[in-house]
């Protein structure tokens, strides 16, 4: 969960989604890896494709930014 990765950038569209995910939802080895966060934050490209999970909201913000895509909370 704290390994570095590019998400890449959609050219036609930069906009990504920020949701939050229940830690309870994930498969084992991911909620082995989340300790005792019981919720963390999902990165989603406009097509839904999950690029990215990380620890808190802020660190999802900053990822995207960081790969020059326009991030948006998604419920």
């Amino acid at each position: 969960m704290d390994s570095k990765t590019s998400i890449g950038q959609s050219d036609t569209n930069p906009i990504v989604y920020v949701r939050p995910v229940p830690v309870s939802e994930l498969p084992d080895e991911l909620r082995r890896e989340a300790g005792l966060a019981q919720t963390i934050y999902a990165v989603h490209d406009a097509s839904g494709e999950r690029l990215a999970l990380v620890r808190d909201r802020r660190m999802a913000f900053i990822l995207a930014r960081q790969n020059d895509l326009a991030p948006v909370h998604a419920h």
